[in-house]
């Protein structure tokens, strides 16, 4: 059976045979998304053929309904052919509520699911939780990411820790990055620098506490459902590469955003709710392992662009590649940062971190 055949029965059996599908502009990965209107109800197909794979995302979908939050309800899903119908949140990212320029793709359901090209949402008018208190999309993207860190995780996610994410970097920076830029590959010593950086400005974390970590908790990846209540009030998507890490990693992702700037005070104040819902953690040591992470992250992004840009195509990314390198340049300052940064002034000029200049967004 077609691949187009395959996703036509499924449609039928599930009562969205004569649906119009509106394809959603596709991210960073291989999945597909179609919004569907004319169903039972508003829904999103999600076409992830082999080898990509839905069960981890239905996994983690059930677990954060389970604990309460607002992750994309499954009305059916056919684990072997990849296909999953799940409920439509709209458009109302995160992203679309600041006062940033957009995302190259547009903005919508998620970074993998574009809104219609009209112009971005007007400011949120404060609403109300339940109990009286002001309703605001940053504040209860923090309230919503502490409940997910609080929240016992699955048992089966795997580790985000020194090795896992050393591996990830070097990946991006040694066999993309690097010889874009150098147009050699990265020398055998060179490698074996930046792997003992990497897991000596990261191996502090894994005396730190450990919790579920999205690894992509940013605003493309977050809707503002006011209609809800409390942490429910952002939806979540986008989470199928969970893992069990240090919690100052997500909130990285969410207040450095490698795809829009986020206002310094803002940044603060998010932060500092942050911190303050949460007493248990002590300050000074998640200040050093968010700049671990912080250095961690931007480096494999910044240099991840460039792989999207020449193995699938996507120079568009690169446009992101500026901001990325300016918040590498940020982190290498904070002493817990200080292996990683000696080893980029030994290997790579300052000159030369930025986009390769054969790469054209």
């Amino acid at each position: 059976m077609s691949r187009t055949a395959a996703i036509s029965a499924f449609l039928a059996k599930h009562g969205y045979a004569h649906a119009r599908a509106v394809p959603l502009a596709q991210g960073a990965s291989f999945r597909r998304y179609l919004r569907l209107d004319g169903g039972p109800r508003p829904a999103v197909l999600m076409d992830a053929p082999p080898p990509e794979r839905v069960d981890t995302f239905l996994r983690i979908a059930a677990h954060l309904t389970r604990i309460g939050l607002s992750a994309p309800e499954i009305i059916a899903a056919d684990e072997v052919d990849g296909l999953v119908l799940e409920e439509d949140l709209g458009d109302a990212l995160l992203s679309t509520l600041s006062t940033t320029d957009p995302s190259p793709e547009g903005g919508g359901q998620a970074t993998e699911r574009a809104a219609p090209a009209a112009g971005r949402l007007p400011a949120p008018i404060p609403l109300t939780h339940g109990e009286g208190e002001p309703a605001d999309p940053w504040d209860t993207a923090i309230d919503t990411l502490i409940a997910l860190q609080r929240a016992a995780p699955p048992a089966d996610l795997p580790a985000w820790d020194a090795n896992a994410m050393t591996q990830a970097a070097l990946g991006t920076l040694l066999d993309w990055w690097w010889p874009a830029v150098f147009h050699s590959p990265a020398p055998d010593n060179a490698r074996a620098d930046f792997a003992a950086a990497l897991e000596a400005m990261l191996a502090p974390l894994a005396s730190g506490p450990h919790c579920f970590v999205h690894r992509d908790y940013f605003a493309g990846n977050l809707i503002w459902l006011p209609e809800r209540h409390g942490p429910r009030c952002t939806g979540i998507l986008d989470f199928q590469t969970a893992a069990l890490g240090n919690p100052a990693y997500d909130l990285v992702s969410l207040v450095q955003d490698a795809r829009q700037d986020m206002p310094a005070q803002l940044a603060d104040r998010t932060v500092r709710r942050y911190l303050a819902a949460r007493p248990e953690i002590d300050p000074a040591a998640f200040q050093s392992a968010f700049a671990a992470c912080a250095a961690h992250r931007h480096l494999r992004v910044a240099c991840q662009w460039v792989r999207l840009a020449q193995r699938d195509q996507r120079p568009q990314y690169l446009a992101y590649g500026p901001r990325t390198w300016k918040l590498l340049a940020a982190a290498l300052r904070h002493p817990a940062a200080t292996p990683l940064a000696a080893v980029m002034d030994r290997w790579i000029p300052v000159a030369t971190r930025g986009n390769p200049a054969d790469c054209v967004a």
